[in-house]
């Protein structure tokens, strides 16, 4: 209740003041969960910056063509200008030789035609027996000789026959003539009976003959064959939409064509011309490179585009706090851009690579130097850029995805190289079930291939964990990030700066053990990052390691202080100075900067009070005294680890001065240094809440109580007398 009150009572006297803006290079805390409209502008605009460099960055990757990654550009009809041969077996659905299946079974299908009509024939009998009255007219008219009535059947338009058979149609008598008047409709109404089609008419004209009585003579079966043929008509046509029916369903008989394509096979010859056939095995095999166009700039920027619109909306949405900082949206693009790169550079038209990289690394890497959210979202638009690579290849996505998850999962923080070697196994055997499944149950493996593929799955995990703590290394040498291994190999007692710590300031390093066992107690029970807590309250004080002898848990009893040969002026400022030299100290001996941050934060804004109170005290009136002059540089806390750290360093400094004699003392007396430091305003830009200062003092009061309990007064032990020697 009363930290509750105190709380109010500070976000009260906040508001009083006009000149308390926060800095927008801070993350400012009003007693709420920090909300994405908290971000200042220029917060905005230099994650914006990152954001679009990157992006930039990866459409020109995307879009760029790689050399020396086997891959031919070439056109059908073109040279092969060298031998291309398959680096892997492949099995796939030929959409080529499918095609040419189907137009042979569509070319084998017969054209077809309507059944004869009977109406044509009908038609000609008539104009047969229209033909033969107007030649009879003709050859009865007395009038005209010879030349003149072969002259006038020549005229008549219906008539199309060769002038010998005109001549013997004139010379014919007419008993000659009357057989073939009877012969004529009998031999056309035969032939027309018959299906007669465009392509066949000519056959059916020459078929004419043999249909005429034998027993005329040859000048009247002449002229019967010669009326005939001319009156020969197509009775049967040709259905062009039941022939393409017909055709299509002998296309859709067909199933498609799968091809397997062995592994060395030569795909090209220098030399050969490329056909369409070849050029879809390049395809399949990812072999067939393009030549850049404007088409491809626009799909990959439409692609990348989309994909950062995403991510940069869950960043907005999920990680406000993530806005107020440059180093981690710094890493965050790097990261994403190397490993895009790299992907780039091995995944495209490789048979053995694209298993062999290390997808889990940049999930490990994200996880442990940001948090778990961000790298599984990264993970996960980064497994669409693998598609996207591949072609949409199921398989690979599902690998890279799977193995990115359990490894993560299984690695968590970190903390332990036991961890990271558990992660490679698991993820060593979710990328042999991916792969088994993908490959056995497609029915088109060979033994060979699969056992490479195990073998680099088995790799693939060696070269995860190597690539993991070769990232987590380079993070914390060119960012400054607090990895979990570097922490652990830092709070070692053979580090130098501890060393260093306990040789020359012994009474300050038994401080910091005692701070980082309250402080990783309270940071668990808050849920803050313990190890960094831990370790960055082993160095909080190294400062004090310049002049170790001013401060008094340096001193022994009977020591001198050198402190009263000084004003209060000139021991503030040798007080305050540790944190300066604990800084550079840090820096010198290339500590995390998270861990740099504990040195100047733990202190905030406080007043060196000792020294302050006795300048006061000397001087003549308190207005006199300058504040500022024993006040530390600051910042105040950033964080709720640092915070933590300030809290404990003031509680366990308080208990042990003042040595409380009951718990309900020991008590008060922690909730006395930190309802000060709250009052103070020195939590004021970290996120700590009222639950979780309250979690903060149940868990200092259960360490210091181990440590400040009551003794029993053991009796003096009396030293045993020597047992008197006999006399002589």
């Amino acid at each position: 209740m009363v930290l509750s009150l105190l709380v109010l009572h500070r976000d009260v006297a906040k508001m009083a003041m006009s000149a308390d803006e926060p800095s927008p290079h801070r993350v400012p805390h009003l007693g709420r969960p920090l909300r994405s409209q908290d971000i200042p502008w220029l917060a905005r605009a230099r994650v914006l910056a990152v954001w679009l460099v990157s992006v930039l960055a990866i459409i020109l990757i995307l879009v760029a063509r790689v050399p020396f990654t086997g891959q031919v550009t070439v056109e059908e009809g073109e040279v092969a200008q060298r031998d291309t041969v398959a680096p892997r077996q492949t099995t796939f659905v030929s959409q080529v030789l499918t095609q040419q299946r189907r137009d042979m079974a569509a070319n084998a299908v017969p054209d077809v035609y309507d059944p004869p009509q009977p109406r044509i024939g009908r038609q000609q009998l008539i104009l047969a027996a229209q033909i033969i009255e107007s030649i009879g007219t003709v050859r009865n008219d007395s009038s005209t000789d010879t030349a003149a009535k072969a002259a006038r059947l020549t005229a008549i338009s219906s008539l199309n026959l060769s002038p010998q058979v005109i001549d013997r149609i004139v010379l014919l008598p007419p008993p000659a003539w009357e057989r073939v008047v009877v012969e004529v409709p009998l031999v056309l109404e035969r032939a027309m009976r018959e299906e007669i089609r465009e392509n066949n008419l000519a056959d059916e004209r020459r078929k004419v003959p043999a249909r005429v009585r034998l027993d005329l003579p040859d000048e009247d079966a002449a002229v019967v064959s010669g009326i005939v043929q001319d009156l020969l008509l197509p009775n049967s046509f040709f259905n062009q939409e039941r022939t393409d029916q017909r055709r299509q369903t002998a296309r859709d008989a067909v199933e498609p064509v799968t091809r397997t394509v062995e592994r060395d096979e030569t795909i090209l010859r220098a030399g050969d011309i490329v056909t369409d056939l070849e050029i879809e095995a390049l395809q399949a095999l990812g072999l067939q490179g393009r030549n850049w166009s404007w088409d491809d700039l626009l799909a990959v920027t439409g692609f990348v585009l989309l994909l950062g619109v995403v991510f940069l909306y869950y960043f907005w949405r999920q990680e406000p706090e993530l806005w107020f900082r440059w180093v981690e949206p710094v890493l965050l693009a790097a990261a994403i851009v190397i490993f895009i790169l790299a992907a780039k550079l091995m995944i495209p038209a490789r048979t053995l690579l694209p298993y062999l990289f290390p997808y889990a690394a940049l999930t490990i890497i994200l996880a442990i130097s940001l948090s778990l959210r961000v790298a599984l979202v990264t993970t996960g638009l980064f497994v669409l850029v693998v598609g996207w690579l591949t072609g949409g290849n199921l398989e690979l996505m599902a690998y890279a995805l799977c193995g990115s998850l359990v490894g993560v999962l299984k690695v968590r923080r970190g903390e332990r190289l036991g961890k990271f070697a558990w992660a490679a196994l698991f993820a060593l055997i979710t990328n042999l079930m991916v792969v088994l499944a993908f490959r056995l149950a497609g029915g088109h493996w060979d033994a060979r291939g699969l056992i490479e593929l195990i073998i680099a799955a088995a790799i693939n995990s060696v070269v995860m964990i190597t690539a993991t703590l070769l990232g987590l290394y380079l993070i914390g040498a060119v960012f400054g990030l607090a990895t979990p291994l570097q922490l652990q190999e830092i709070s070692r007692p053979t580090h130098p700066l501890l060393r260093q710590l306990l040789l020359k300031a012994p009474g300050t390093y038994h401080h910091a053990l005692i701070v980082s066992n309250m402080a990783e107690r309270a940071a668990e029970a808050v849920g803050a990052d313990t190890l960094l807590t831990r370790v960055g309250a082993y160095y909080h004080d190294v400062g004090k390691t310049i002049r170790p002898y001013f401060f008094v848990e340096n001193r022994s009893e009977g020591m001198d202080d050198p402190h009263a040969r000084l004003d209060p002026y000139t021991s503030a400022q040798i007080i305050m100075a540790h944190v300066k030299d604990g800084v550079d100290l840090a820096r010198k001996h290339r500590l995390p900067e998270r861990i740099v941050q504990f040195i100047p934060e733990h202190h905030g804004t406080q007043l060196v009070s000792f020294f302050y109170h006795a300048a006061v005290e000397g001087a003549t009136a308190p207005e006199a005294v300058d504040k500022e002059q024993f006040r530390y540089p600051g910042p105040r806390p950033q964080s709720r680890e640092t915070a933590i750290t300030m809290l404990a360093d003031g509680a366990e400094a308080t208990v042990r001065s003042k040595r409380p004699t009951s718990m309900e003392e020991l008590e008060r007396i922690v909730a006395e240094s930190i309802q000060n430091r709250l009052l103070a305003g020195q939590l004021e830009e970290c996120s700590l809440t009222t639950a979780d200062l309250a979690a903060v003092k149940r868990a200092f009061v259960d360490v210091l109580r181990g440590l400040h309990h009551p003794r029993v007064n053991y009796p003096t032990e009396v030293a045993p007398q020597p047992a008197p020697e006999p006399r002589a």
